[in-house]
């Protein structure tokens, strides 16, 4: 079983190189367009300074694409399933039911435990259509 396991994070680790290569290589294109345009325009440089540039430029974009490489994997979380446990303040009584501010947004919210007064914090356990089920937050 282990061999399984290392063999799929080799392979994902070799997908995430690939995609930071092809990630690198519109900053590749970029740079020989402005060397072109230099060229076209008389524009002379040596050549160990466009190499040298070239290297330390790549190097630094190879280190910002690497660190993207996280975001490859992570979960995306929005929709339905970004709403539960978002925490929010009511804003009209729950008896059950009343409204809630969640990120900004009113929303009309039923309590699954009892009534809950105004400005108190409220956790989404669920949603039923486009109507929160809260719960007085516990934090």
């Amino acid at each position: 079983m282990n061999k399984k396991i290392d063999a799929k994070l080799i392979l994902q680790t070799i997908t995430d190189l690939g995609k930071v290569l092809i990630l690198l290589l519109d900053e590749a294109a970029v740079i020989v367009v402005i060397l072109l345009i230099l060229h076209f325009l008389g524009i002379q440089i040596p050549l160990p300074i466009m190499i040298g540039g070239g290297i330390i430029v790549g190097i630094f974009v190879f280190l910002i694409h690497i660190a993207v490489i996280p975001s490859f994997r992570r979960k995306q979380v929005t929709g339905r399933e970004g709403m539960i446990g978002t925490q929010g303040r009511v804003v009209k009584p729950l008896t059950p039911v009343g409204t809630v501010m969640v990120n900004g947004e009113y929303w009309r919210a039923e309590s699954v435990d009892d009534n809950i007064g105004v400005d108190e914090n409220v956790e989404i356990v669920r949603l039923e259509g486009l109507v929160l089920k809260v719960k007085r937050d516990g934090s």
